[in-house]
């Protein structure tokens, strides 16, 4: 079998959810001085590596409970039958391996007991859909994304680097956050139909299809709200963010306009970008801040 099915199992347009909160980490630590690229470096490979695991993790867990029979979403390694359950695990633990090397590294650089949230962020990776009793399964895999991939992954970047976090990493840690459950949340708006039909009670089953369109839309648009507050408390460059705007709201169009089904497959990746988008931009804001 070629590399072909194993990077699309890995789900690149969901890589942005791991490179924002580092972008945007270490902006927030070069806003207070403190920024350290090969501790932004490690961060990097913790986050990347954690965002591939947990992909493998999910296309694993569903596989083997047959959630993945009748989804509209892109190819799955174990619902396809293309690779056997048992390598796609193998893949996923070791990306967490990956994950866990460079975050004790990167922990024991900065402060040690970080070694147990790096943990914690692994477990709840495997136990989004792993287990028997995933919580991905009972409506939280958008708190959780909000929580690891968002404050987590924001404030432990900017820690790691500065030794301490600001207002600075909050609000980016939020507007990240934010976004990065959008991403979630557009994936799990498609599979409601799917995911009702197989008893996984996402956010989206529970809120249902109209409610979780507004969720989404406010979700997409929470940074705006992020920039804004900023560019108040501590540079007006800080509105560059705002220019993420056009991308968003091009971005959330299909939501607007009731698109269903695979007219909703870009929009994981589309929503990534404007995310990615927002960090950069924003972390360029900061960067101004206290170079001009």
């Amino acid at each position: 079998m070629t590399v072909s099915p194993w990077i699309l199992g890995a789900r690149p347009r969901t890589w942005p959810n791991a490179f924002a909160p580092v972008i945007a980490g270490t902006g927030a630590a070069f806003f207070i001085h403190g920024a350290h690229w090969g501790r932004a470096l490690l961060a990097l490979i913790v986050a990347w590596a954690l965002i591939i695991g947990v992909n493998y993790s999910n296309d694993y867990s569903d596989g083997i409970r047959g959630t993945d029979e009748d989804r509209s979403g892109p190819l799955r390694l174990t619902g396809s039958g293309l690779v056997s359950p048992p390598a796609v695990k193998r893949a996923a633990f070791l990306a967490f391996g990956v994950a866990a090397v460079a975050g004790v590294a990167l922990s024991l650089l900065s402060s040690p007991w970080l070694i147990l949230v790096g943990a914690l962020c692994i477990l709840g990776a495997w136990f989004y859909t792993g287990g028997s009793h995933p919580y991905g399964y009972h409506g939280l895999g958008e708190v959780s994304v909000f929580l690891f991939f968002g404050l987590v992954a924001v404030l432990g970047t900017q820690f790691t680097q500065a030794g301490r976090v600001s207002v600075e990493g909050v609000l980016l840690a939020v507007g990240v956050g934010a976004i990065s459950s959008a991403v979630n949340l557009a994936n799990n708006l498609r599979d409601i139909p799917s995911d009702s039909a197989a008893g996984k009670t996402t956010l989206a089953v529970i809120l249902g299809d109209a409610r979780t369109r507004q969720v989404l839309i406010a979700l997409g648009l929470l940074a705006l709200l992020m920039s804004l507050l900023l560019a108040v408390l501590s540079t007006p460059w800080a509105l560059l963010g705002a220019l993420y705007l056009p991308i968003i709201l091009s971005a959330l169009r299909p939501v607007r306009q009731g698109a269903t089904g695979t007219e909703l497959i870009p929009l994981i990746g589309s929503i990534g970008k404007s995310l990615l988008l927002w960090s950069i931009l924003s972390t360029i804001g900061l960067v101004c801040g206290v170079m001009i």
